[in-house]
Parts: C-alpha cells; sequence; structure tokens
C-alpha cells in the first residue's frame, strides 16, 4: 500500500519561490521520500508532543517529515536550509 503525500501550506509558499530547476529537483525528493519514507532520513528528531520527525537532505536543503503510519501518509512539516 502506497503512502499519501501531504505538504505543509508554508512549505508550498517557500517552493513558490524557487527557481524551476530547484523546485523540480525538491518535489522529486518529495515523491521518492513517499514511495520509501523510512530511506532517507540523514537523522531525526522530536517534536513538542513526541512525535518522530525524519530530516532528508535535499541539496541546500533539509526536508523536516513525519511518518504517519497508521493512516499511511507522509507529512511534509518544514523545508529548512541544511547545516553545512
Amino acid at each position: 500500500m502506497e503512502y499519501r503525500l501531504l505538504i505543509d501550506l508554508e512549505v508550498v509558499g517557500q517552493l513558490q519561490g524557487l527557481s524551476r530547476r530547484v523546485r523540480d529537483n525538491l518535489l522529486a525528493h518529495f515523491e521518492q521520500i513517499r514511495a520509501f519514507p523510512t530511506n532517507h532520513a540523514a537523522y531525526h528528531e522530536y517534536d513538542a508532543v513526541g512525535r518522530r520527525v525524519e530530516i532528508s537532505i535535499c541539496g541546500r536543503f533539509a526536508v523536516h517529515y513525519w511518518i504517519d503510519f497508521a493512516d499511511r501518509h507522509i507529512k511534509v512539516l518544514a523545508l529548512e536550509p541544511a547545516a553545512a
């Protein structure tokens, strides 16, 4: 069973401000995460309620996402600059 990809509206706004090449690269990365969510995290952290948030690096960005196993959702929560 496949996961459904849900992207926070703030992330959508950030994507709109990027060049087409960078945006397409990130969207392709989101699709890779959706296909195999546990294979793309470079590291993780926990949010305020204790949920594990995966962090995947794509170019100069860190993609923060939560795997909702119960609902089969990948929830892209934030797009931040990757630490150098």
